[in-house]
């Protein structure tokens, strides 16, 4: 998986905030950042700073010194900062007013900087979209003595809703992007301008279809996807009332429509084959909603702060009209019916290119955002062909020797069955019991007579079932029982097969596939974004008033310089400056050594390959393993105990327990101090990891590190060096740090980096947890120590319900490290969408203040949203404009034309690509109490990409957020080793654990299973 400027201390009246006194009394006080300017509140004065020299918690004003004389009355008080509420988004995403007061005594210092008011961007003459004229600036109103927020806990960094003023929108760029550059680059994005009539108006109609004939168990029949689509197409085709070409179907509840349709109910015959009965259904349409294009071109163009989703939407609908006509949708993707041959997997596997899309706001209008999709797929072919394929030695005439595999290859797939002239797709509950010619059913006539299935079909098709000797397909649905022969179903075309069921070589290929170069992805996008069966093709966008540019948008690029690293010398420990490798930012560590090297003096190697055939050379590869620490600075002493093992052990997750508590016990008696970490060797990759980890860093509390035999007895020095990053990172060392401070955090005060993902079950996964994961740094200004904290939730919750807790343990965690609270905290979620972020502001950002407000502690905020799953992709324009690998270069940021309208993000690569077309990841900003340009927020990012831990070149994702995907996924292999060993917790039982207080004790005990060591709570145990 790969997978700023610094503190203000200005000086100005009052903070610039103004004190005033009426007296010579002076108040000096020192914040931590800039300044503006602000005034007191009419009355008393008071401190300059609130400077209490009694209360060491670092509080917003409670860093400063304060002097003043008393002879004038009294002291300055610190100017009050009040929010303007605003009715609509104006052109400034937050105005503050000052407020005038006059007291004993003058107060005058240095305060913390407050926001400035950020205009919204300006456009370009060549936009053609009027900008808003400013908004005046509000009278000064004067304000009670009361009225004193603190700096978190007012709304700066962002403007409240106009639609509820409960809620806070993202804020609004805060500039026309930034301009920091070593280069400039000429870039093509696969984001096709849209162009529509704002004019028109896209009819919503609710639709409902139902059976005529009332059903037999009272409950209305299911009607699936495909047979809804169906009585549409027919009911739109027969009737010319209805035009099918002008309007649009979502398969279940929607039309939309370019014209007026008639309302009410219509009757539709309808069959699912020739041979099978029509049926009569009542096709209900009722409008719900008229979408006016002329909202969208409004927010577009800056007009409206509210995005019109419901617009969105029904246009979306629209795009994938002619795609679903032509191709098959597969969850956001469509792929052709037919595979190539040349993409054959193998075992009945064949990888599928399609094509996936999403329609997108930006700044020079709405853009049809498309990318090439791979996935793999079963062929559609002859059931007892698949398994032929699929099945090693598969052999029809040894069937029950196959039985079980058979079953697992099967179960849950759907099937056509070629006995009978029907499309209907039927899903394959198992096997029957019997073998084909012992099957029989009870005939529909006489229920006392059974009809053997061999004779049926003789009798009914004029086929002799020529397999009588396996199973037949059970494909019962609803209690009516339906047995088919497999020599009569053919497996339905594009049914996902799972990438990670695929052996290495079908994975080798499959990702050889995906990874198209630069500019054949380039290709293939402008292949598909012009074909009939695309988005963009028929004439059903055009009876819309749609029209889509088939050019890429051309941009330009701006990259940024690479940090200057720190490393030390090997030998004498003396700091080195690092400059990195310019096309690909790249460094390696040869005659160099990790900033700081933790001594390792009590460790144990439990070795479990004694009993295989890829057997640890452990003479050659201890050795090899401490010189190659020694070398890096790393004190590595003999391992204190060397335990043999098997792999069998694995299996039994008691026996593992008792293993490990062994063998610390044993450590601690044979080294006199507590067992610093295991080196665990395997001769595989097994499913017992998952209960190694579990077992090590919940009840044991010991870091782990394990490998494979057979690449540490090659012993290659790369391989050696990456361990022992991994190891020094875990148990607390410095492998790489930033020569200079991070950008924008250079003045006083500590700042901590959080951040948070949640990592979700597969789709097919009904029951078990979400896991929730939130990550922070333990020190400052290195910042590239992190502690974690993990927990599990409700099944499929984005939101991350205990949030402000997590996050409040890790604050004082760094606490208890550093002697003070940080003064400012960047905050980093990853895994959101746009639709998403009004959770993430409101609720849990609103969880976390309350959470610090309830120990009287507010620190400033900043909140990114970094986003990874996006189909958005650069493309060098000329050979000049990419690195060698025809990919856009490291530090590569966009932040014009294909960004949001109006709001804070961008576009950011910060890894060298070197296979593939390079995926930048998008950065979007929903709230800012630090007052961040682009330029200083961009080059924070792309710094922290280069402190990863585990490797020597910068990364793809912000480290936070890399580092919590990687925690959540260590929760949910707690969760897999839990219920190997207790039976499953159901979503059920969770959800209500969570709400219920009758069950509290038993939510504590499952959160239990996930609660770290203590040993491990400050630990990078997941690197």
């Amino acid at each position: 998986m790969e997978r700023g400027g610094g503190g203000y201390r200005e000086r100005g009246y009052g903070g610039r905030g103004r004190y005033y006194g009426g007296g010579r009394g002076r108040a000096r006080g020192r914040g931590r950042d800039g300044s503006a300017d602000h005034q007191a509140p009419i009355g008393q004065g008071q401190s300059g700073a609130n400077w209490n020299p009694t209360n060491s918690q670092v509080g917003p004003y409670q860093d400063g010194d304060a002097r003043g004389g008393q002879a004038g009355g009294g002291r300055g008080r610190r100017g009050g900062w009040v929010p303007r509420l605003q009715p609509e988004r104006p052109n400034y995403s937050y105005e503050a007013e000052s407020a005038s007061g006059r007291g004993g005594g003058t107060g005058r210092g240095r305060g913390r900087r407050p926001f400035r008011p950020v205009a919204a961007p300006t456009l370009e003459p060549e936009d053609n979209i009027p900008a808003l004229p400013p908004s005046p600036p509000p009278p000064p109103q004067s304000v009670p003595d009361s009225v004193v927020m603190n700096v978190s806990e007012q709304l700066a960094s962002t403007s409240l809703s106009s639609e509820n003023q409960n809620r806070h929108n993202p804020i609004m760029r805060p500039d026309k992007g930034g301009r920091t550059a070593l280069a400039t680059v000429r870039l093509n994005v696969n984001h096709f301008r849209v162009k529509f009539n704002p004019e028109s108006i896209i009819r919503h109609y609710d639709v409902d279809v139902r059976q005529l004939e009332s059903p037999r168990n009272g409950r209305p029949a299911y009607l699936s996807k495909p047979l809804l689509s169906s009585i549409r197409k027919k009911l739109f085709t027969d009737n010319p009332q209805l035009p099918l070409l002008m309007t649009a179907y979502d398969g279940e509840k929607n039309i939309f429509s370019a014209v007026r349709l008639p309302e009410g109910e219509f009757k539709v015959e309808s069959s699912e084959g020739e041979d099978v009965m029509a049926r009569t259904y009542i096709f209900s349409i009722k409008l719900v909603n008229e979408l006016k294009l002329c909202k969208l071109r409004d927010y577009l163009s800056r007009k409206a702060y509210s995005i019109p989703r419901d617009i969105l939407q029904g246009m979306d609908v629209v795009m994938k009209e002619n795609p679903v006509m032509h191709m098959v949708p597969v969850g956001r993707s469509f792929h052709p019916y037919e595979s190539c041959p040349e993409d054959d997997l193998g075992y009945g596997i064949t990888a599928s290119r399609g094509i996936r899309y999403s329609l997108k706001p930006t700044y020079q209008g709405l853009a049809l955002c498309l990318d090439y999709s791979v996935l793999a797929f079963r062929k559609k072919m002859p059931v007892l062909d698949f398994l032929a394929e699929h099945i090693p030695d598969f052999n029809v005439n040894s069937f029950r020797r196959f039985r079980r595999h058979v079953d697992q290859a099967l179960k849950n797939l759907k099937v056509n069955v070629t006995h009978r002239r029907t499309k209907q797709k039927y899903v394959i509950v198992g096997l029957t019991r019997d073998d084909t010619r012992n099957v029989s059913f009870p005939d529909a006539n006489d229920p006392q007579v059974r009809v053997r299935l061999v004779d049926y079909f003789r009798e009914k098709y004029d086929n002799n079932i020529r397999y009588l000797d396996i199973p037949c397909l059970d494909l019962s649905r609803n209690n009516r029982m339906n047995y088919v022969p497999m020599e009569y179903c053919v497996l339905a075309e594009c049914q996902i097969y799972p990438k990670d069921d695929l052996d290495r070589e079908a994975a080798f290929m499959l990702k050889d596939i995906s990874l198209a170069k630069p500019y054949e992805r380039q290709r293939k996008i402008c292949g598909m974004v012009q074909s009939k069966d695309g988005p963009c093709g028929g004439n059903i966008i055009q009876n819309f008033g749609i029209e889509v540019d088939t050019r890429m948008t051309p941009v330009e690029g701006r990259v940024i310089g690479p940090p200057v690293l720190k490393l030390a010398a090997p030998t004498t420990g003396k700091l080195l400056k690092i400059t990195v490798d310019k096309n690909t930012c790249q460094w390696n560590l040869v005659g160099k050594a990790v900033v700081v090297g933790k001594a390792i003096q009590c460790w144990a190697v439990i070795d479990f390959t004694q009993a295989d055939r890829l057997k640890l050379n452990c003479d050659s590869f201890i050795p090899k393993l401490r010189n190659r620490c020694r070398n890096l600075g790393m004190t590595m002493e003999a391992p204190i105990l060397y335990e043999p093992a098997r792999m069998q052990i694995f299996s039994d997750g008691n026996g593992l327990l008792q293993l490990l508590e062994n063998v610390t016990r044993r450590v601690h008696k044979l080294g006199g101090g507590d067992l610093q970490f295991l080196l665990c060797v395997m001769s595989r990759k097994d499913d017992g990891y998952k209960c190694l980890k579990w077992i090590s860093e919940t009840k044991i509390g010991v870091v782990t590190q394990c490998c494979l035999s057979n690449h540490a007895n090659k012993g290659q020095d790369q391989y050696l060096a990456n361990l022992a990053l991994k190891i020094n990172a875990k148990l607390g060392g410095s492998n790489v740090e930033l020569n200079d401070r991070l950008p924008h955090f250079c003045g006083e005060g500590h700042v901590m980096f959080i951040g948070a993902d949640v990592n979700h079950p597969g789709s097919h996964n009904n029951t078990s947890p979400s896991i929730a994961a939130v990550v922070a740094t333990m020190n400052w200004p290195e910042a590239n120590r992190y502690a974690a904290r993990v927990r599990p939730q409700i099944h499929r919750k984005e939101q991350i319900l205990e949030f402000g807790e997590m996050c409040l343990e890790l604050v004082e965690s760094y606490a208890r490290l550093n002697n003070v609270k940080p003064e400012k905290i960047v905050l980093f979620r990853d895994g959101v969408s746009e639709g998403q972020f009004d959770m993430v502001l409101n609720e849990e950002l609103m969880d976390l203040k309350s959470a610090f407000q309830r120990i009287n502690y507010f620190p400033t905020i900043t909140l990114i949203v970094a986003q990874k799953r996006h189909q958005t992709r650069f493309f060098p324009e000329g050979k000049g404009d990419g690195g060698p690998t025809g990919n856009i270069s490291p530090g590569t940021v966009v932040d014009t034309k294909i960004v949001h309208p109006f709001e804070f993000d961008f576009y950011l690569c910060s890894h060298h690509g070197s296979l593939g077309t390079s995926k930048p990841t998008h950065y979007h900003i929903l709230w800012d109490e630090h007052g961040f340009s682009s330029d200083q927020l961009q080059k924070l990012i792309y710094n922290m990409c280069f402190t990863f831990a585990r490797c020597t070149k910068p990364v793809s994702l912000v480290p936070p957020v890399y580092y919590a995907d990687l925690v959540a996924y260590r929760g949910w292999l707690y969760y897999q080793a839990m219920i190997e060993r207790q039976s499953p917790i159901s979503t059920s039982s969770l959800s209500s654990s969570m709400t219920s207080s009758s069950s509290m004790s038993s939510a504590a005990s499952f959160h239990d299973w996930f609660k770290l060591h203590a040993n491990l709570e400050n630990m990078m145990f997941f690197v």
